[in-house]
């Protein structure tokens, strides 16, 4: 029986952790890095040690670290979560020498499915279908490049030591494989210190459905049915279902016994996930095997009943599974969505900030939030950008995709850019509700649900009136004299003597400039706004005191807002308004700037041309790196670089000045 459980891990992983070792009576210990010092998981555990820098190489990947912290506080198990060093057999094999349960496989499968490559040789002696591909060990760029030739294009390149879609790369002809080589080996070797790289076939319009595996130290082996994972952003999983929308009894069974042969293959022990490739034809290929708790794990317990972290704590103590496959049934259907600090809108780059407000839906036996942060905590450059886990039940696929919509409706996040628009946008499609997806969903309705250009509608822009009249009555409030109770500044009612006055501000809306101006009697607030295109639009907004509502136009709908100092972040019936106040325009704008800004925090990888090159537009100019995903700077337009703002290795602050760069 474990007594004492160290988390090696952060985040909502080790809440999640956390709140089952509780209830199975588990003492818990968190470790935490600098950056994560006031973390939600440091709280919710019992003991708590610091681990060092907010670098993960030298904090949360460092193994004797990590091991220390478990002698000192007695810790007789550890949890590995995933990422960072739960798919390590170095670890693994560490816990064993220390006497320290490691809650996972046997560092042996570790290894063995931790190269894709030894992995996809071990999957074809136990017959389980593998894509068309080379997994050996000649990494020389030609010899690679003939066996693309020979496979036929597009390949994929994949990382052998990693997966998360890191050192992953799309080649569609000969032309482009050494440039997508080598951006692939360097992205590996970065992020898993190990470039070796194995190429596939890619498999058009495929389907990603992956089987959930369990095994125990006795040789009994279940599989909880399967996910579909389809919806992806740069390999990354963005949307997850489960069971999978039009698999048949008989093509569920047959995955799954594939899956458990796989596992058995290896002496697999504990949680653990075998996904596959799903074409058209109903035929399906390896991918990879991965040695942990998947980030989609909730969708497989919302379907089944059954806590994956309980079974995983149970079989890492020698107990035996607690159900048999007959025993195994789906209960309805699932989603988890993955809550993001990005901007879907220019690329998915990842957002850093601090989180104004986090305010998620409230939580139901048919609703589900896994978060590892709070309102006021930040959002950083060292770690993964993921906010929270939305998962959402229901009796069928269309009642679940109901709750999930209506959660993200009420999700409220601000201080940081983020991706619950896109969500929507996503699950709301015609194609994904009725269960035609793919790998490439995003790009293949890329002009539907990337929406780069939202428009100033009637009700944003009365919303944001609303806003404006309520922050400056609060204004008037807090400026009247506290000597004179009385005094008329107390009602804060714009009250004056002859006519109403009419108040305007500028406002910058995602790139879109209008002033917003209003008449505000008591409540009522008459507000017009001009857009530089010049659309008028006009209306009326009363925003009741205390009750988080508001009449928009006779309309009642909820209403909620965050002031962040240059602007506010308004939540109206569904919707986010997220606006900035702009100064006035009294003539002292400079327009002969010129030069490429960082567009997020992260460090420079490489600088790719010299100081005075002439380049081409689109043309790569530097490499930057930013929570664990590589991002390229582009030239705008043919011109000059006349000289880098920085260099190889340093940290940079988004909207920092990185080229002096001079268009022809």
């Amino acid at each position: 029986m474990i007594r004492k459980l160290l988390i090696a891990n952060r985040g909502e992983i080790a809440c999640r952790i956390i709140d089952t070792a509780r209830r199975l009576g588990v003492a818990t210990v968190a470790v935490y890095s600098d950056a994560d010092a006031d973390a939600l998981h440091v709280q919710l555990a019992d003991e708590a040690v610091r681990l060092g820098p907010a670098p993960a190489k030298d904090s949360y990947l460092d193994i004797d670290k990590v091991l220390d912290a478990a002698r000192h506080t007695g810790a007789d198990a550890i949890h590995p979560g995933y990422g960072f060093l739960s798919e390590n057999a170095q670890f693994c094999r560490a816990c064993d020498s220390a006497g320290i349960i490691f809650v996972g496989p046997p560092a042996g499968a570790i290894d063995a499915m931790g190269s894709k490559s030894a992995a996809k040789r071990i999957m074809e002696e136990a017959k389980v279908p593998l894509v068309p591909g080379y997994h050996g060990t000649n990494q020389n760029a030609d010899i690679l490049e003939g066996h693309a030739n020979r496979i036929g294009y597009p390949v994929l390149l994949k990382a052998a030591a990693g997966g998360g879609g890191k050192g992953m790369r799309r080649v569609d002809s000969a032309d482009e494989f050494h440039s997508a080589l080598e951006a692939a080996k360097r992205e590996a070797m970065n992020a898993f210190g190990d470039d070796l790289m194995l190429l596939e076939r890619y498999v058009l319009s495929p389907r990603h459905v992956e089987i959930q595996v369990f095994c125990d130290q006795k040789g009994n082996g279940v599989y909880l049915f399967e996910r579909d994972c389809s919806v992806q952003r740069r390999h990354q999983k963005v949307v997850e279902e489960a069971p999978a929308p039009g698999l048949s009894e008989e093509l569920r069974a047959r995955m799954g016994e594939a899956a458990l042969r796989a596992a058995h293959a290896i002496g697999y022990v504990g949680a653990g996930t075998v996904e596959f490739l799903l074409d058209a034809s109903g035929a399906f290929y390896f991918m990879e095997m991965n040695t942990r708790l998947q980030v989609e794990h909730p969708v497989t317990e919302m379907i089944t009943g059954q806590d994956l972290v309980a079974w995983q704590l149970a079989v890492a103590a020698g107990d035996p599974l607690p159900l048999q496959q007959d025993d195994l049934h789906i209960l309805g259907h699932a989603f988890e969505v993955r809550i993001y600090a990005e901007d879907p809108d220019n690329d998915f780059l990842p957002a850093t900030g601090t989180l104004v407000r986090h305010r998620p839906p409230k939580a139901s036996e048919s609703v589900r939030v896994d978060t590892g942060v709070q309102s006021g905590d930040e959002i950083s450059v060292h770690y993964d950008p993921m906010i929270a886990k939305l998962i959402c039940h229901g009796r069928t696929r269309k009642e679940a995709l109901a709750k999930l919509d209506r959660a993200l409706q009420q999700y409220q996040i601000a201080g940081v850019r983020h991706n619950i628009e896109f969500l929507r946008r996503v699950i709301n499609h015609g194609a994904f509700a009725s269960g035609r997806v793919t790998t490439h969903f995003i790009e293949d309705y890329e002009a539907e649900i990337l929406q780069r250009e939202q428009q100033l509608t009637p009700l944003k822009c009365a919303a944001i009136a609303g806003y404006l009249n309520r922050r400056e009555r609060q204004d008037m409030r807090e400026s009247a004299p506290a000597s004179d109770p009385h005094s008329p500044w107390h009602s804060g009612d714009n009250w004056r003597s002859g006519l109403a006055a009419r108040r305007a501000h500028n406002v910058d809306y995602r790139g879109q400039h209008a002033e917003i101006s209003f008449i505000a009697t008591g409540d009522s607030v008459q507000w017009q706004c001009d857009a530089l295109d010049g659309d008028i639009k006009s209306g009326e907004i009363r925003v009741l005191e205390g009750g988080g509502l508001a009449l928009v136009d006779g309309r009642r709908l909820n209403f909620s807002c965050v002031d962040t100092g240059d602007g506010g972040v308004i939540f109206i019936d569904g919707t986010q308004v997220e606006f900035k106040l702009l100064p006035p325009d009294i003539g002292e704008s400079d327009d002969s700037a010129h030069g490429l800004e960082a567009p997020m925090n992260g460090t420079i990888i490489a600088l790719l041309v010299e100081p005075g090159a002439q380049v081409e537009k689109d043309q790569p100019l530097l490499v930057m790196e930013a929570m664990k995903m590589e991002h390229t700077l582009r030239a705008p337009a043919a011109g000059t670089v006349q000289q880098f703002f920085c260099a190889e290795g340093e940290l940079v602050d988004g909207g920092s000045l990185l080229i002096d760069f001079e268009e022809e």
